[in-house]
């Protein structure tokens, strides 16, 4: 590739999602700035509309691998390894138009970054998630001009819903995303990008703006997230990828905000659910038998 130019791959992993997915791909068709190869990874084939695919003005395959989040980002990164610069974007992510292009010239202009991620115009995550509609049109208000205030910040982690990196220390490393973490992979992101690290400078920056809808389908179960929650920490503080004060934070606050709000749950979360799969690891945890992979077990 020319010096001003990156082979940059964008990869996205989808379960449950059709239509929606099938909005994202029309909406990164319209990047100042084509992706030089989009990468779809369903958990069936089922999840992905050909049609879409078909067209999308650049060359889109889909690749298959088990389900779970993890392990399709995986299959993404076999894919694209031939790649500069790979971008993750969740099914429900819609990427503002100039997304590409100034992560092309963050990671030009910087060659010690390996990885980064962008702000968000809104994340339904944080509530009950947004519609195609709404997204579309928080989109459509983002500012014209991003100025000069949007440099690249020295961050710890990536935010999974929109996160890119460098794929030379990934192929060189052998770096890959932790598949003991099962089905949603909660907390894989950060996990991904705190064992990239010291290969590099992860960045956050505003001239990277989307907007992600947090559609609710395609979730795991109130009660394999719970446990989740306590599990998925704990074995990154054992892997040595999360800080202990860091991953005891995340637990007690979701363990409070699940038993607080459990009597009266909002609508969009199963807090109940959460509670108990929060109580059934904290019940593990006595018995030294927690582990990620226990929610395999659990409905």
């Amino acid at each position: 590739m020319p010096v001003n130019k990156l082979n940059i791959a964008v990869g996205i992993a989808t379960t449950g999602r059709r239509e929606v997915l099938s909005r994202t791909i029309d909406i990164l068709a319209t990047q100042m700035r084509l992706p030089d190869r989009l990468v779809i990874c369903p958990v069936v084939p089922g999840d992905v509309d050909v049609g879409s695919l078909e067209r999308f003005p650049a060359p889109a395959t889909v690749v298959s691998s088990p389900a779970g989040l993890a392990a399709q980002r995986n299959g993404i990164l076999a894919a694209v390894k031939d790649s500069d610069v790979v971008v993750f974007f969740d099914d429900d992510y819609f990427p503002d138009a100039r997304y590409l292009a100034n992560l092309e010239k963050i990671f030009l202009e910087r060659p010690d970054v390996v990885g980064s991620t962008g702000f968000l115009l809104a994340d339904g995550a944080q509530g009950p998630g947004l519609s195609v509609e709404q997204g579309v049109e928080i989109l459509g208000s983002a500012p014209e001009d991003l100025g000069s205030l949007n440099e690249p910040q020295d961050w710890d982690s990536t935010y999974g819903c929109n996160m890119s990196f460098r794929l030379k220390p990934i192929v060189e490393h052998n770096v890959l995303f932790d598949e003991n973490l099962p089905l949603y992979g909660w907390q894989e992101d950060i996990d991904f990008s705190r064992r990239l690290h010291p290969y590099g400078q992860i960045v956050l920056s505003g001239m990277l703006l989307g907007v992600h809808l947090g559609i609710k389908a395609g979730r795991t179960s109130g009660v394999r997230f719970g446990y989740s929650q306590i599990a998925n920490p704990i074995y990154l503080i054992r892997k040595g990828s999360m800080p202990r004060r860091f991953a005891s934070r995340i637990i007690w606050r979701n363990v409070a905000a699940n038993l607080l709000r459990s009597a009266y749950p909002e609508p969009w979360i199963d807090r109940r659910g959460r509670l108990k799969g929060n109580l059934l690891a904290l019940l593990d945890v006595i018995k030294g038998r927690i582990s990620p992979g226990r929610i395999l077990h659990m409905r």
